[in-house]
Parts: structure tokens; C-alpha cells; sequence
């Protein structure tokens, strides 16, 4: 009999306090804590998720190296989205060494911090666009997080790069809270235009109202994210820790699947899995 496929959580963090700061919760008293994977695990056991793709948090190749040894010591992360310097001379040499380290063989895809950084256009730099080349040569994804009025760079970029695999985090981060969608909504349908980007169902209930998100008001978001992308190009995410702001873990797991409901049996599974598998390639 064959088992079913694996459900992946493809987008989580872990941090520890004592080895680097994160100085980007400073005023998120709720994640101004270490975080570990033994943490997770229970989350994961209750909501039946087999597996799950850890993502950075800081720019720090320390850091990618530290998780890619946490993954070479629990199977279950099949993944790890790391930070590596796209803009510098040297990604080929630091794209070798995480994979010469220990748990490299983990290393799925990269990323930084484009909601944070202080140039709007360092995604459209051309040594930026000669790194994202490199990752592409190395069969690596490249993980994009950025605010919602940020997207018209991502697209431009996606459509200069046709050979990278883009993954769009947190659908773009839609201001739920707000209810201003309409330009999100533009934005968001002339990115699935182009077919070497997926996108993560992950990240709305922090972009929703904390205290008073309901499923019903992720569903507008959620369903046009499947109608632009189609589940073959879109992923389940939890974002935990960062989550817990606004939900537990079951509460989103719990979530994602009243937004998915209607989907039929092959269509469930890609965004429960399939959809990280190939995007990522991973090796679950």
C-alpha cells in the first residue's frame, strides 16, 4: 500500500538568544525568546505535519550554517531557505561551503530581507541579478519577502530572470488589516504571469487583525492567491514562531485547511506538499 504523501510545512524559523540577537522582535515582547525545533515538533505531531523547510531570519551565513546542522541532526527539516550574500563576489564559494558543511546537502534556497532594506531597488541591482543567476546554476530557489507596495519590483525581477525559481513569502503580505487589497490584488495577478514563481500561503493571520482574524477574512486573499497561482505554484506555510502573535500552530495549520477545503485530492496535496517538493526539490 502506498503511504500517503508528506504534508510540509515550508516556511518556519528558529532562533537562540544566546548565540545571536534578533534585533528585528525588539518590540515584539511575544518573540523576544529562543525558539527551538524540539519546540515545534509537538505543533507539528498535532497538526500531522511529516516535514518542514526552516527559513532565516537575519543576514548571517553563521546562521545558515547553523541551520543546516540542525537539519543534518533532524531528519524532518527536509529543508533549509538560508542567507547568502547575493550582492558580494564570493556567493559561489559561500554556496560551496554550506554544502560542504555539515547538513548541506539541505540547503534548498536562499533570501534577505528586502522589507528591510533601506535601497527600494536592491532587487532590481545588476550584481544582485548576477547572484540570483548563480543561485539558479546551483539549482537553488530564492525566497522573496517583502511589504505588498514592494511587489512591483518582484515582478520585474522575476520576468529579467526567467531562469530562477522565485517563492513569494507571506502572498506578498496583503494589508488584511486594512482592507486596501485592490493594488495587492493587480500586483499579485500579473506575478503568476510568469511561470517561474510560487508563492506561500503563509503569513496571514499576522497581517490580519491579532486580536479579531477570522477565516473568513483570510479567504478573499487566500482565494485569489489559488486562482492566480493554482495549487501546483502555491505552498503551506506557518511562519511559526512568528505566528504566535496572532494564533497558535493549530490555529493556522487549523486555518489553512478551512481556506483549502474545496480543493480536490491532487490539488490538496500539492499545497500540503507537493508544491514545496518541487519548488524546493526536496528530498522527503
Amino acid at each position: 500500500m502506498t503511504p500517503p504523501p508528506a504534508r510540509i510545512d515550508a516556511h518556519h524559523h528558529v532562533w537562540d538568544l544566546r548565540r545571536r540577537p534578533q534585533p528585528w522582535t525588539d518590540g515584539l515582547p511575544a518573540l523576544r525568546r529562543s525558539f527551538g525545533y524540539d519546540e515545534l515538533v509537538p505543533a507539528l505531531d498535532d497538526a500531522g505535519i511529516d516535514a518542514t523547510v526552516l527559513v532565516h531570519t537575519v543576514a548571517s551565513f553563521d546562521e545558515t550554517l547553523e541551520m543546516l546542522a540542525l537539519a543534518a541532526t533532524h531528519e524532518r527539516i527536509a529543508g533549509v531557505v538560508g542567507w547568502l550574500d547575493l550582492n558580494g563576489a564570493g556567493l559561489a564559494d559561500q554556496i560551496a561551503r554550506a554544502r560542504s558543511a555539515p547538513g548541506g546537502r539541505r540547503l534548498v534556497g536562499a533570501r534577505h530581507q528586502l522589507q528591510e532594506e533601506p535601497d527600494p531597488r536592491w532587487l532590481a541591482r545588476p550584481a544582485v541579478h548576477a547572484g540570483l543567476r548563480t543561485l539558479a546554476a546551483a539549482g537553488l530557489a530564492y525566497d522573496v519577502v517583502v511589504s505588498a507596495h514592494q511587489l512591483p519590483v518582484v515582478i520585474d525581477a522575476v520576468r529579467a530572470l526567467p531562469e530562477v525559481r522565485f517563492v513569494l513569502d507571506h502572498a506578498g503580505k496583503p494589508a488584511i488589516a486594512a482592507g486596501e487589497l485592490d493594488d495587492w490584488r493587480h500586483a499579485i495577478a500579473e506575478l503568476a504571469t510568469a511561470p517561474n514563481v510560487a508563492v506561500k500561503l503563509s503569513g496571514l493571520v499576522t497581517e490580519a487583525d491579532w486580536s479579531r482574524w477570522s477565516v473568513a477574512q483570510l479567504r478573499p486573499v487566500a482565494g485569489h492567491i489559488l486562482a492566480s497561482f493554482g495549487p501546483e505554484r502555491t505552498m503551506f506555510g506557518s511562519d511559526w514562531p512568528v505566528c504566535l502573535l496572532a494564533a497558535d500552530y493549530r490555529a493556522v495549520a487549523d486555518a489553512a485547511a478551512e481556506l483549502t477545503a474545496d480543493l480536490d485530492e491532487a490539488a490538496g496535496q500539492a499545497v500540503w506538499g507537493g508544491t514545496a517538493r518541487a519548488w524546493y526539490r526536496l528530498e522527503t
